[in-house]
């Protein structure tokens, strides 16, 4: 009986050392710490890999630093102007892409892999740029006049997958085997048709949320909807969504993933930022079925959502330009944290992001 009795605790002791840590986490404020601030920026594209912060921007401009060099003692704006004329400087802090077919576009969507950085141009041509060591190549073009290309990610190193605006009566997916190298766009026989009307928006580079070989990607506009593979993005499959919709401005504008259940998707209008009504939705099954959560409660348009790391699917943060908020219950609830606006926001740890917007990149520290 005795050995039995010391059987059963061994065995809660293990299952218990295997699950995930979990913490239980109730933020009240954030402390917002300037790190770039420059007026001629406009960053909706942003990374946290590997200790480095990657981003892309306005006017071609493209940069990463470690973490480990951002102290009090550092001027990361005189860092940016030292290398604001230096080309092919993958391996710098900050840096401008002087490529003749990049220069003056808007930068929306960023991917880091284990040795290459890639970002696109948004609106036509769309380039595709990977910047690997110190090189730097073109493994993309498209120039079609509709071509607008919103959001990219990888799966591993090897497979990645970046998604646009219609070029015909589907989503133009673009997919990569071979580490970035070569892209392949998908023939519209391989995916859902779209709706009169339905796009992505390059808000924040978060259309798209990869979970081991699961991928979800969000359209918006006058029809928004999840666009689902189970494969990497050798299938596909659609479904609806309670989200606003109907209006070129309306829809999803970020979506993030917990697990292979649990998702929220964030948006509105932005020309309407204070609605709150259909604005932000809540998955537990994959994807499959969505429900409207804090209705008429909570952020207005937000341009970007993200659980927070370790929160169970419970943790969420969402940012856009009209401030930052946060909710401890899988959306149900929000607290308003800052009036301070950002595009984007990527989490270091499970108290620490970083976000972009216009003019600036910020570390975000939350706390209760």
């Amino acid at each position: 009986m005795r050995f039995i009795l010391f059987c059963f605790v061994m065995i809660g002791f293990y299952s218990c050392k295997s699950e995930k840590t979990v913490r239980s986490r109730n933020f009240s404020k954030v402390e917002i710490e300037p790190l770039l601030q420059d007026s001629f920026l406009n960053i909706r594209a942003l990374k946290v890999s590997n200790n480095r912060v990657w981003f892309a921007g306005s006017d071609g401009y493209y940069g990463n630093w470690d973490l480990k060099d951002i102290n009090p003692e550092i001027d990361l704006s005189d860092i940016f102007k030292k290398y604001e004329s230096i080309s092919h400087n993958y391996q710098g802090h900050m840096s401008r892409n002087m490529n003749s077919d990049s220069t003056g576009y808007e930068l929306r969507a960023i991917a880091k892999t284990d040795d290459g950085f890639f970002t696109i141009t948004a609106g036509s041509p769309s380039v595709f740029t990977r910047y690997k060591a110190n090189d730097r190549n073109i493994v993309y073009k498209e120039s079609h006049p509709k071509a607008f290309y919103d959001s990219m990610d990888f799966w591993n190193d090897k497979e990645g997958i970046a998604i646009g605006d219609p070029t015909d009566d589907c989503m133009s997916v673009i997919i990569t085997r071979d580490g970035g190298e070569t892209w392949t766009k998908l023939s519209c026989d391989e995916l859902p048709k779209v709706r009169d009307g339905e796009a992505a928006f390059a808000a924040s580079d978060t259309n798209i949320s990869i979970i081991g070989e699961h991928t979800w990607v969000a359209t918006g506009g006058k029809a928004s909807r999840i666009l689902y593979s189970p494969d990497k993005g050798k299938t596909w499959e659609i479904y609806d969504t309670p989200i606003i919709q109907g209006a070129a401005t309306t829809g999803m504008y970020s979506i993030d993933f917990y697990d292979e259940k649990h998702g929220f998707a964030i948006g509105g209008d932005y020309t309407k930022p204070n609605d709150t009504l259909n604005n932000k939705i809540r998955t537990i099954d994959g994807g499959k079925t969505w429900e409207v959560v804090a209705q008429g409660k909570g952020p207005g348009y937000r341009s970007c959502v993200q659980y927070v790391p370790n929160s169970n699917a419970k943790g969420l943060v969402a940012v856009g330009f009209k401030g930052i908020d946060y909710s401890k219950d899988s959306g149900d609830t929000w607290k308003h944290l800052s009036d301070e606006g950002f595009y984007t926001i990527r989490f270091l740890n499970d108290s620490i992001a970083y976000a972009a917007g216009k003019g600036r990149i910020s570390k975000l520290t939350f706390s209760k």
